[in-house]
């Protein structure tokens, strides 16, 4: 621990200057940095103090709303005596669990601190948590260590294993299953996430499969900004790609290039409204200057100007991209048609609408998986086939609406995720007399 101390503390000083100079620049890496380097906010410790507390920490945005009914669940079990505290990494995580989770309780979400022995203690000696809850694979080693020196358990919930994390981690195997032993439970989302937990070096016995949190995550079905975009529409069908991402390195077109390709041959047809929302808001720019050249809306402008007219809406806000899945016709999930491992196809597949994704989805195979065995989703391997897919989904109704709801049935059947994980994470608890010890 000490030699991984050493080793993170000069990544710490050699990136200093790249980070003061992105610090200077954009307020984005400004965001929390007191709380990361170990300034426990006074609102949270005045609000944890002598309370029980379960640390939840979600990475970013989708470990946020996939933690929402968790959250939800664990409160209405534990009760009143219990306060659930929230961390995020990313500002727009940040941004979503305080729409999410700082609404019902104020103060309670703050910045995960940096990795290092002081930043770490000083939440664990203000928090005193009975429980620390990792979603998915946030494992850092010093946080690790430091619970398991206090007596913490720790689980990682929702966990996963991706191809390229499985194919690292068994190279260093002896690295990595001392800390894969550290947590109490993981609970994996399919039988294949926990055979890799246990050949990467995890107890079999601390592994369990309890499913998947994202089938169990239901999005609000109207957000005043979906309402918008469908008024705007004014009777056109709606093409939701979400979540796209920019061209890769030696790649010429980004999703949003490709998606635009596809909607100009369906709209060849039939009039059709894009959506184009670009899963990081650092590419919102970049996306807003590629459509230039059409007629634009910005999603964050639509409650001022709602008459506005538009060929194309940029979804250039926070937290709403589920719920906009909501009023397409057609959802295209990005990350699929550049080597990314795609995003959650569920978003749309809950509302019954007919999910296309590119031929890259590792990240999320058992989902993809089970989806194809029912036949719910439509897989092209490039964007010449995602204009002609898209283009016959929009022609025709029938096939559309068929293949809408046979995701949304896969959906529901697998629902059930949210109700095991709070039963586990329970049993990991002390009891009422122990916990006011």
């Amino acid at each position: 621990m000490a030699l991984y101390s050493l080793l993170l503390a000069a990544v710490f000083v050699v990136g200093a200057p790249y980070w003061l100079v992105r610090m200077l620049t954009s307020g984005r890496y400004r965001a929390g940095l007191s709380e990361r380097l170990g300034r426990v906010p006074a609102e949270l410790r005045a609000l944890a103090s002598g309370r029980n507390v379960v640390w939840l920490h979600a990475v970013s945005v989708g470990e946020v709303l996939a933690a929402t009914r968790l959250v939800q669940e664990l409160e209405s079990t534990l009760g009143p005596d219990w306060l659930i505290v929230i961390s995020t990494t990313t500002a727009t995580g940040q941004a979503l669990a305080r729409e999410r989770f700082g609404a019902t309780i104020p103060d309670r979400v703050f910045y995960y601190p940096l990795d290092f022995a002081f930043a770490v203690r000083a939440y664990l000696r203000e928090l005193r948590p009975k429980l620390l809850v990792l979603m998915e694979s946030e494992l850092w080693p010093r946080m690790l260590a430091e619970c398991r020196r206090a007596n913490i358990p720790v689980a990682v919930v929702n966990a996963r294993v991706s191809d390229r994390s499985f194919a690292r981690g068994t190279k260093v195997r002896a690295i990595w299953s001392r800390l894969l032993r550290m947590p109490a439970l993981f609970l994996a989302q399919s039988d294949e996430d926990a055979r890799r937990l246990v050949a990467m070096g995890a107890e079999s016995a601390a592994v369990r499969v309890s499913g998947n949190l994202k089938y169990d995550v239901r999005a609000p079905k109207r957000t005043a900004v979906a309402e918008h975009i469908r008024a705007l529409a004014a009777g056109r069908p709606i093409l939701v790609a979400g979540s796209t991402h920019g061209a890769m390195k030696g790649e010429r077109l980004s999703e949003e290039e490709m998606v635009l390709g596809a909607w100009e041959e369906a709209s060849k047809a039939l009039p059709v409204l894009l959506v184009l929302a670009p899963r990081h808001p650092q590419r919102f720019a970049e996306a807003a200057a590629l459509l230039s050249n059409y007629s634009c809306a910005k999603a964050s402008t639509l409650a001022a100007n709602p008459s506005t007219s538009a060929e194309v809406v940029l979804l250039d806000t926070i937290g709403d991209l589920a719920s906009t899945y909501s009023i397409a016709a057609v959802a295209f999930v990005g990350g699929s048609l550049v080597p990314r491992g795609g995003h959650n196809p569920l978003e749309p597949a809950q509302f019954g609408v007919p999910v296309v994704i590119g031929p890259s989805y590792e990240n999320f195979r058992d989902i993809v998986g089970r989806l194809q065995q029912q036949h719910g989703i439509s897989i092209v391997q490039d964007h010449q086939q995602l204009a002609g897919v898209v283009a016959d989904l929009l022609r025709n109704r029938e096939q559309a609406a068929e293949l809408g709801r046979r995701a949304q049935a896969v959906f529901e059947q697998q629902q059930g995720a949210t109700a095991r994980t709070v039963e586990a994470l329970t049993a990991l608890l002390p009891t009422r007399s122990e916990a006011h010890r």
